[in-house]
C-alpha cells in the first residue's frame, strides 16, 4: 500500500517537531513537506532539524508546492495561519488534520464550513485518552446532574497562548450537552472578590501556566460528602502527534466531511 504523503505545518514548533520524529516509525504515512511562515530561520533547512539523519526535505514557506507534494496536511499553528493553509487544500483538493487552538466564533464557524469542501479532522487534543475521557464525561454528567457543582481545571506550560486550553472547553461543552445546557450561557472563566455563593447550573473554568506542564486536565464533581474527579495527564507530546497521525491515515480516501476523534476513533 502506497503510503499517504503528510505535509507538515509549524514544522519547527514543539508539535512539529514531535510529529516529523512519529512520522519516522509510522508506516502509513511519510514526510513529503515541511511548512514554515515568511522569515523563519529554518527556512531551507533540512526538516529533520537536528533530529537524526537529515530527510531530503527542505522546510518552506511556499504552500501551494508543499501542498502539491502531499495528501494531508497536519496543522497545529495558529488560528489565522490554519485558515490560510485550509483556503490552499480546499483550492488543490488536499485534506488536513487541525489541532490548532484558539479561534474566535467567527473563525471557527470558517473552520467548519471547509468540512464541506474537503475532507476535514479537528480535534482541540488528539490523544486517545483524552477523547476516551470526553466519553466518560458524557455519561458521568447524565448520571451526577443534581447535587454536584462542576468544575474544569486545566494546566500547561507557560509558553502556551490560548486560555482555557481548547480541551478543557471542549471538555465543558460535552458536559453542558449532557446537561441540556450552553457552555456560553453556563461557563465561568474567573472568579475574583466577593462572588456570592456558587450557582449550582454553572461550569468553572480554572487555568495554571507554568513550567514544561504539557497538558493536565481534571473535570471535577463535586457533591456533598464526595467529590469524583476524572483526570487525564499528558506526560510527552508524542501522544497528540500519535493520535494525530491516526486522524491523517483515517483521512485516505474519505469524502469532504467535518471530522472529529470521536470518528476516528469509532466512539460515535
Amino acid at each position: 500500500m502506497t503510503a499517504l504523503r503528510v505535509c507538515i505545518a509549524g514544522a519547527s514548533g514543539r508539535m512539529g517537531r514531535t510529529l516529523i520524529e512519529c512520522l519516522r516509525d509510522d508506516h502509513r504515512l511519510t514526510l513529503a513537506a515541511a511548512l514554515e511562515p515568511a522569515g523563519c530561520p529554518v527556512l531551507g533547512q533540512d526538516a529533520a532539524l537536528g533530529l537524526g539523519t537529515p530527510l531530503g526535505i527542505a522546510v518552506t514557506d511556499d504552500i501551494d508546492h508543499a501542498l502539491r507534494q502531499s495528501d494531508v496536511i497536519i496543522d497545529f499553528t495558529r488560528p489565522e495561519g490554519t485558515l490560510q493553509h485550509l483556503e490552499a487544500c480546499a483550492r488543490l483538493g488536499r485534506a488536513a488534520v487541525v489541532g490548532t487552538t484558539g479561534f474566535t466564533p467567527a473563525q471557527r464557524t470558517e473552520l467548519e464550513a471547509f468540512g464541506q469542501r474537503m475532507p476535514l479532522v479537528f480535534a482541540p487534543n488528539f490523544s486517545v485518552g483524552v477523547n476516551l475521557l470526553l466519553t466518560l464525561l458524557d455519561t458521568a454528567a447524565r448520571v451526577l446532574q443534581e447535587g454536584y457543582d462542576i468544575e474544569v481545571i486545566e494546566a500547561h506550560h507557560r509558553h502556551k497562548v490560548d486560555a482555557p486550553s481548547g480541551t478543557a472547553l471542549r471538555m465543558g461543552e460535552v458536559v453542558a450537552q449532557a446537561l441540556g445546557r450552553s457552555l456560553s450561557d453556563c461557563a465561568v472563566y474567573g472568579r475574583e472578590g466577593v462572588t456570592g455563593e456558587r450557582d449550582p447550573s454553572t461550569i468553572g473554568f480554572a487555568t495554571v501556566r507554568g513550567g514544561d506542564i504539557v497538558g493536565d486536565h481534571t473535570v471535577l464533581f463535586a457533591g456533598t460528602g464526595e467529590r469524583i474527579e476524572i483526570t487525564h495527564k499528558a506526560s510527552s507530546r508524542a501522544t497528540f502527534a500519535r493520535g494525530a497521525l491516526r486522524a491523517a491515515a483515517f483521512l485516505a480516501g474519505r469524502p469532504p466531511g467535518f471530522y472529529d476523534m470521536q470518528d476516528v476513533l469509532g466512539l460515535r
